[in-house]
């Protein structure tokens, strides 16, 4: 059985970049940030979830052309291609990095490229490339995939620096218009005057 290739799919052209030796190993990232707000009178800021951050995928990737007396430019410029802008989207292209079970949609967002060997002339034979690829989705496949219902229970927000309760809404229950849900909660008389720092009460919707 012969041993499978990771694989690096365009896909915006559908070209596939087979990697010439497997990464000894691969790092998967993921960072949840919570924000702080000081509210004057407490023990400790208040925290709150504001929006989870992408997946990172790193390794190290290894090209050698010793053996073929080939400039291994050949196949680490293909790497290094994948960060320039597609004309016709005006952004870098989308990609798939695949290998085995392991499937991750991305973009390429950093790349460091260090070559080894060379040859009399200068020509590289051996390169290790160190790479970042970062999970892309959609905010339209990410609510399909995982849909947002709305709160069961009471919470508790706090109501951010430029932000009205039309807003927070809108963050909270996916629609503005419920604004005078959360103003009723609060009794609040006047919606357009809340200040900043404000522990609001989100009622549940059902």
């Amino acid at each position: 059985m012969s041993l499978e290739k990771a694989m690096i799919k365009n896909l915006d052209t559908d070209e596939e970049i087979e990697v010439l030796f497997n990464p000894k190993e691969y790092i998967i990232e993921k960072r949840t940030p919570w924000k702080e707000h000081e509210i004057q009178g407490l023990d400790s800021p208040a925290v709150e979830f504001t929006i989870g951050e992408r997946k990172r995928l790193s390794m190290e990737l290894f090209f050698d052309t010793s053996e073929e007396k080939t400039d291994v430019r050949e196949y680490t410029d293909k790497i290094e291609n994948l960060m320039m802008v597609n004309p016709d989207e005006h952004r870098p292209p989308l990609l798939l990095f695949s290998w085995g079970k392991l499937k991750f949609k991305c973009v390429l967002e950093d790349l460091v490229q260090r070559f080894t060997m060379f040859m009399n002339d200068g020509t590289p034979i051996r390169a290790i490339l160190k790479v970042l690829f970062k999970e892309y989705s959609t905010s339209a496949s990410q609510i399909k995939e995982k849909p947002r219902n709305s709160a069961d229970h009471t919470k508790r927000l706090v109501l951010r620096e430029g932000e009205t309760l039309a807003s927070m809404s809108a963050r909270e229950y996916a629609d503005p218009r419920l604004w005078r849900e959360i103003a009723e909660a609060n009794n609040i008389d006047d919606p357009m005057n809340v200040k900043p720092g404000t522990i609001l009460k989100l009622p549940p919707l059902y």
